[in-house]
């Protein structure tokens, strides 16, 4: 039995605690929920080697972040032929989840003309502000216009966006301690100030490894477009944290966790 985290789960540990059970916990740092499920597996499967302390004796597997097979690196150049970006000109990708963030929208918007300057933005508004998006950008400077490609949701060429960015801007949740790695891609993290202190810990695991820089919600209209402009114009620093994003990349953890769930069986 694979279990990985929500209430839900709890219930269903205990009613399955005579089954050989794999709990997977994708954050570094387990919710409550997670620390109860972890308690009636036999093993935990953790994203990061810095996650094992919280088990105890436990068995602890280090897997990494699975991630969809449709995220594929790919040179930045298709990915941006078919993403209809100018492969030339440097991309900054922008989202706050499948269902957005409104704050970083606002900070993105409050910044655009400056970041146009800089780059090409791919925007993932998410549904819930796309409404405000042909005004956004009917009121950009014409030579800007072009530069700026934003959509309500990706699903399949999420990878394509992905792999054509220099530096994204999200929030922290668990998945960006696989697709960030994955890719090779910088990050500006933005961790959600209400999930407790999940984001913010998965956010300053990838700033201590030199992959990310960390930046506050409260204070994100004021301080994105200088540290978006501070790493663009320096491209030593940009290509260190790459590299440090890509000694992360665990790109078999779907199959190491897959692996150890035959295990258990």
């Amino acid at each position: 039995m694979l279990l990985t985290g929500g209430y839900v789960g709890v219930p269903v540990a205990l009613a399955g605690r005579l089954i050989p059970t794999l709990a997977y916990v994708p954050d570094l740092q387990p919710g409550l929920a997670l620390r109860l499920i972890a308690r009636f597996a036999d093993t935990v499967a953790v994203t990061a080697p810095e996650a094992r302390q919280e088990y105890g004796r436990k068995r602890v597997v280090v897997t990494g972040y699975p991630t969809r097979p449709e995220l594929r690196p790919i040179p930045k150049p298709e990915a941006r032929r078919q993403l209809g970006l100018d492969p030339e000109r440097a991309v900054v990708l922008a989202f706050g989840g499948s269902l957005g963030a409104h704050s970083i929208n606002q900070a993105v918007w409050h910044a655009l003309p400056g970041l146009l300057d800089l780059a090409q933005v791919v925007h993932l508004t998410g549904e819930l502000d796309w409404p405000q998006v042909a005004r956004i950008q009917s009121e950009l400077p014409e030579r800007l216009q072009g530069r700026y490609h934003p959509y309500s949701y990706l699903h399949e060429p999420m990878g394509l966006a992905l792999a054509s960015a220099d530096l994204v801007v999200s929030r922290a949740g668990a998945s960006v301690l696989g697709e960030s790695p994955l890719f090779g891609l910088p990050a500006v993290l933005v961790p959600y100030p209400h999930s407790w202190r999940y984001q913010r810990i998965n956010a300053d695991y990838l700033v201590a490894r030199g992959g990310a820089v960390r930046l506050d919600d409260s204070s994100l209209a004021r301080d994105l477009l200088p540290e978006v402009r501070g790493l663009l114009q320096d491209p030593d620093r940009l290509e260190s944290k790459a590299a440090a994003m890509r000694s992360l990349a665990r790109p078999g953890a779907a199959e190491a966790i897959a692996a150890e769930l035959m295990r258990a069986a």
